[in-house]
């Protein structure tokens, strides 16, 4: 998740340094930071690397990392695209401002009412009717597309081939990532990880759901073909000597979505392609996502594959640690088979010591990583290493955080609010 404390523009604050600086001080090994836009569009309080005026912003976040982790942690930044969603629409705003209509819908009035004035009835009669019509009227009238528009808010998906700018994303994004990575690299980070997972717009393009017919969907081999031509601009922006690595789904976790089949033979293609790491998440999907509310964006962590992306403690007999991991290894088995010893991280509902450690003896991955545990407690990794693992705060999983961050606040941990709200995770107190 995104912490929000970005400007509007996408210009590092203040609070973005305090942020990171606090996770720095616990001196994890790696620190990425948040999903970062790669194009110059407006994108509310997320960070940007779109042009080369953020770059000033971004290198005082690497020196200020630096400086607080003693230099002692690398920092990466995961870069991502998006297709426009919006908002979820009042009924009479969708039907009075965006519905399109045409022969279709009168014919379909025709047919729900068995009344043959409506072929030719105006485009204000047609959007007046349906505006007060009941919903199994509406369902019956409007095309799923429209429906979803209605009923989710619009948004658009890298099938959407009548839209050119969706047809000319295979030409437009290798170079829009390539710039952003030569702009990360000038900023000072360690590395850049492409995100290729969830509801954005490089999943799409591996999703088993790609019916693209230009080469671009399909078969597993055209729906990795742009996710390897984007790294491969990005490679040849940055250089050999510079860290690149990927995170993608183990599973998409929806109805005709790509399974861990498909990942392990993304995987091996990553791997071959000279990724530097392959951190694997599951599900986050706006396919099987909960209706928002009148005036809210669809949210895709709301449904079955949101659940598995972010579980709680609500949960069935397995609960909510480490449910990626069986996914993880194998993935990494197959990698590791095919002659690649490319590193692979494991993330989701890890929280302890033991449980990360059992991980790695056991060869089920290379690499753990956290992000709810990591914001519950920032000194995590010092009180591990200093034997002091009895003092880390744990986290409850009971998605406080994915809470705000659905609601666009600035996100924050239940544990550390205690009764007020703070921005930053408190000091560990008794450090040495």
């Amino acid at each position: 998740m995104v912490p929000w404390r970005a400007t509007e523009d996408g210009f590092v604050t203040q609070q973005n340094l305090d942020w990171y600086r606090r996770f720095a001080e616990g001196r994890p090994g790696v620190l990425i930071v948040e999903a970062t836009g790669v194009r110059d569009i407006p994108s509310g309080p997320l960070l940007r690397i779109g042009d080369d005026r953020f770059i000033p912003g971004l290198r005082k976040l690497v020196e200020t990392v630096r400086e607080a982790s003693d230099g002692q942690t690398l920092l990466f930044i995961q870069i991502i695209d998006f297709l426009a969603v919006k908002r979820r629409p009042e009924k009479e705003k969708y039907f009075q401002r965006f519905l399109q209509v045409d022969d279709r819908h009168r014919r379909a009035l025709e047919q729900v009412t068995s009344q043959s004035s409506w072929l030719a009835a105006s485009d204000d009669q047609v959007r007046e009717f349906l505006q007060n019509a009941d919903d199994e009227v509406v369902a019956a009238v409007l095309s799923p597309s429209e429906l979803e528009a209605l009923q989710f808010g619009y948004r658009e998906r890298v099938t959407d081939m009548h839209l050119e700018h969706i047809r000319e994303l295979p030409q437009e994004l290798p170079g829009i990532f390539g710039a952003a990575a030569s702009r990360a690299r000038e900023a000072g980070f360690d590395g850049v990880e492409l995100h290729y997972a969830h509801a954005y717009t490089m999943a799409g393009f591996l999703s088993a759901q790609n019916d693209r017919a230009d080469g671009y969907g399909g078969s597993r081999q055209n729906r990795v073909r742009l996710p390897l031509e984007v790294y491969r601009e990005v490679r040849n922006c940055v250089g050999d000597d510079y860290g690149v690595g990927v995170r993608f789904l183990a599973d998409e976790v929806i109805a005709g979505g790509s399974r861990v089949e498909d990942a392990i033979y993304y995987a091996k293609e990553f791997a071959a392609a000279g990724f530097d790491f392959l951190s694997l998440s599951k599900g986050g999907k706006f396919e099987d996502a909960q209706p928002p509310k009148v005036g809210q964006a669809v949210y895709p962590y709301t449904g079955k594959s949101g659940y598995e992306c972010m579980p709680t403690v609500l949960s069935d007999a397995v609960g909510p640690f480490g449910r990626s991991v069986p996914l993880v290894a194998a993935i990494k088995q197959n990698v590791n088979h095919a002659g690649f010893t490319t590193p692979i991280v494991a993330t989701g509902g890890i929280s302890t010591f033991e449980q990360a450690e059992d991980i790695l003896r056991h060869g089920q991955a290379d690499i753990v990583g956290m992000a709810r545990q990591a914001l519950a407690d920032p000194d995590w990794f010092r009180k591990v290493l200093l034997g002091r693992g009895d003092e880390v705060r744990r986290c409850t999983y009971t998605n406080y955080c994915e809470a705000l961050d659905q609601a666009h606040k600035p996100v924050t941990c239940k544990l550390w609010d205690k009764g007020r709200r703070r921005l930053e995770p408190p000091p560990w107190l008794t450090a040495d």
